[in-house]
């Protein structure tokens, strides 16, 4: 016996359009709208009058912000970590902790050896780590199954770029390689338990920024430390993860999707079509929308027409390439959502 139906695709729930989308299982009426990184800018500030510094340091104030991608923009994920300092801080950097028009910035770098790292017995504890896995318990009580959760921990390459300064530890790569792989070996911890620790606060996925974009860092690079670092550090970690590395990464698309990550967040300066081609359905792909030419800068009509781009060409969740300029109009973000409410 043949049932007819009318060939309409379900719609699902924010959560379960998102992880769907992520983790390469059913598709409904549209694509998800997510942000990895953090979606949060002056407009929603102001909105809702949760204010940074504030927003960095307190887990009430941190959540309800980070909510405004779901009630305000729509999104169908919620990020409540908006700087990239909150493990630097714990581990002895100095930080200034910004204001409304200026994220935050580190003020040392206090490692240029192995034998200099301190990692905290209490690091989970630590105010800076806290203030995230408390933010991520309230809104996964606040919401419970309705919105995806996404954490995120910085990469040991990341956090060598911080806790060494960048200059230095890229000219390590070339002087003394043994020293780059000593260090990024004793940074996996802090990146396994911290993520670990979010996944259990009610995270559903954590983005892992590891900065190893193409200006700065070669294929060849990428390869001999990355790869490996990557295959030690994946399997300790109990969830889904998310890989974002900003700028030109098209060349090393063949060797992410080696790795073991769930998805690749990443720009538009890759031409999302090229992306989807250099993946080969081996890895999810997220976000794709310029944060500078279309978000801060373009129309909310440059918006969708990146969107929509990003759409055709089978990126599996669209949004925010990176983190928001904080001058990004509320208006260009919700056109990225009416873009996906077209369907398929």
């Amino acid at each position: 016996m043949t049932i007819e139906g009318d060939g309409e695709k379900p719609d699902l729930t924010p959560r379960r359009r998102f992880l769907a989308n992520l983790m390469g299982g059913r598709k409904g009426r549209r694509i998800s709208v997510s942000n990895p990184t953090h979606a949060v800018c002056i407009e929603l500030i102001n909105k809702i009058g949760i204010h940074f510094p504030d927003a960095h340091l307190e887990a009430r104030q941190m959540a309800e912000l980070a909510a405004t991608s779901y009630e305000i923009l729509g999104f169908d994920t919620v990020m409540p970590e908006f700087s990239v300092q909150q493990e630097v801080a714990a581990l002895g950097c100095e930080v200034s902790w910004g204001s409304d028009t200026m994220m935050p910035e580190i003020l040392t770098h206090p490692v240029k050896d192995v034998s200099d790292i301190v990692i905290p017995e209490n690091l989970l504890e630590k105010p800076s780590i806290r203030v995230i896995l408390d933010a991520i318990s309230i809104l996964r009580h606040e919401y419970g199954d309705r919105v995806a959760i996404v954490g995120k921990v910085m990469g040991p390459w990341t956090l060598c770029y911080h806790m060494v300064g960048v200059e230095d530890f890229l000219i390590m790569t070339v002087l003394e390689p043994d020293k780059v792989t000593a260090l990024l070996d004793a940074y996996i911890p802090v990146t396994v338990a911290f993520a670990n620790a979010q996944l259990r606060a009610g995270a559903d996925v954590v983005t892992l920024p590891d900065h190893a974009t193409g200006t700065m860092v070669s294929p060849k690079t990428y390869k001999e430390f990355l790869v490996p670092l990557h295959h030690k550090m994946l399997p300790q970690i109990g969830g889904p993860t998310i890989l974002h590395c900003c700028g030109k990464c098209l060349d090393r698309i063949p060797l992410i999707i080696t790795e073991g990550y769930d998805a690749y967040h990443f720009e538009w300066i890759n031409d999302p079509k090229k992306v989807v081609e250099a993946a080969r359905g081996e890895i999810s792909l997220l976000g794709g929308i310029s944060t500078i030419e279309g978000l801060l800068h373009g129309t909310p009509e440059d918006v969708y027409k990146q969107a929509r781009y990003n759409i055709e060409a089978g990126v599996d969740s669209i949004g925010p390439e990176c983190a928001l300029a904080l001058e990004t109009p509320v208006a260009n973000l919700k056109a990225i959502v009416s873009a996906a409410e077209e369907g398929y």
